[in-house]
């Protein structure tokens, strides 16, 4: 039982300590693309020990083999001592439970945001098709409308677009750190990312992992989108595009350049903070690494010591002179 406490662990500690810590941490706002990456990996880790640990108390665990009959044989073996006793029928239901109901969870959640996400883009991308015209010089499909609103439709054939009043308010040099902000929003399947955060939290709205995960990458998109922007327009620019696009909200299943988030990330472009050096970015990939990898670890480690461990150490007779 010691590798399914172990997991448990690692689960109430991944899904309500962790993000305490990632919340206090405001260099991860130097690096959004590293905080996008901890925030995924420690909403990773703790699903994963929460099923690991209900497949550990399902299924025993049995010393590892490169024999696929002696493997087969241990697994039947094992299987059948376990449901011989009360406990080990207990212990193998409450796990297959734990595990079925997390993972059946979870994929419900996912498909039904997806689905719902898809929905959204393709009436809102059927309308726009009637409604709003390409422009030949940026290739973004321009609205006409009385408020100033940017965005970007995801998915397959991804479009920017962007409304007749945003065009009349932006200058050229503002308009052009828009589309760079909505591009780099598509390039980097930001929607990908909000989808599974808000599958999770949706799937399980008590757990502080999942609600806060969900609420920093919001936020965390929003400020890789302006790096990648300022890498190539000034951050002024920037800055301005997003006070003037402040109030405006993006459709269902858009990201916007706008919205409530604007405030902080106009701050962030006149005072900018210094990436994360090398270093740090590489503590940062390693703790991520080690979040991911380690309920794995957790669970295979009584396999392989158990294949590993002298249990019939061979005595060599020793030579009287």
């Amino acid at each position: 039982m010691i590798a399914e406490i172990a997991l448990l662990l690692v689960a109430a500690l991944a899904a309500t300590s962790g993000p305490r810590l990632l919340r206090g941490s405001t260099w991860i706002e130097r690096s959004p693309w590293v905080g996008i990456v901890l925030w995924q990996s420690l909403s990773v880790s703790a699903i994963a020990a929460a099923v690991l640990a209900g497949a550990a108390l399902a299924l025993p665990a049995v010393p590892l083999s490169d024999d696929l009959a002696a493997l087969l044989s241990a697994c039947g073996a094992a299987l059948r001592a376990q449901y011989e006793t009360p406990g080990g029928t207990a212990a193998s239901a409450t796990g297959t439970v734990l595990t079925s109901g997390v993972l059946g969870r979870v994929f419900y959640c996912l498909a039904a945001e997806v689905t719902l996400a898809r929905n959204q883009r393709a009436r809102h991308l059927r309308s726009l098709a009637v409604l709003a015209q390409p422009d030949v010089r940026t290739g973004a499909l321009v609205l006409d409308h009385g408020v100033p609103v940017a965005y970007c439709l995801p998915g397959r054939g991804g479009r920017v677009v962007v409304t007749s009043a945003a065009l009349e308010t932006l200058g050229d040099e503002e308009f052009a750190a828009v589309l760079a902000h909505e591009r780099a929003h598509l390039d980097a399947r930001h929607h990908l990312v909000l989808a599974v955060s808000s599958a999770l939290a949706r799937a399980f709205p008590r757990v502080p992992v999942f609600r806060d995960a969900h609420e920093a990458l919001m936020r965390l998109v929003e400020m890789h989108a302006d790096d990648v922007a300022a890498s190539c327009n000034e951050r002024l620019n920037i800055a301005t595009a997003l006070v003037r696009l402040a109030e405006s909200k993006a459709p269902a299943a858009a990201l916007g350049a706008g919205g409530p988030t604007s405030v902080a990330r106009v701050r962030r472009m006149l005072a900018p903070a210094d990436p994360l050096r090398v270093g740090g970015v590489a503590a940062a990939l390693a703790t991520a690494a080690m979040l991911v990898l380690a309920p794995v670890g957790i669970l295979v480690a009584p396999a392989v010591v158990a294949a590993t461990a002298d249990l019939c150490p061979i005595e060599f007779p020793v030579d009287i002179v």
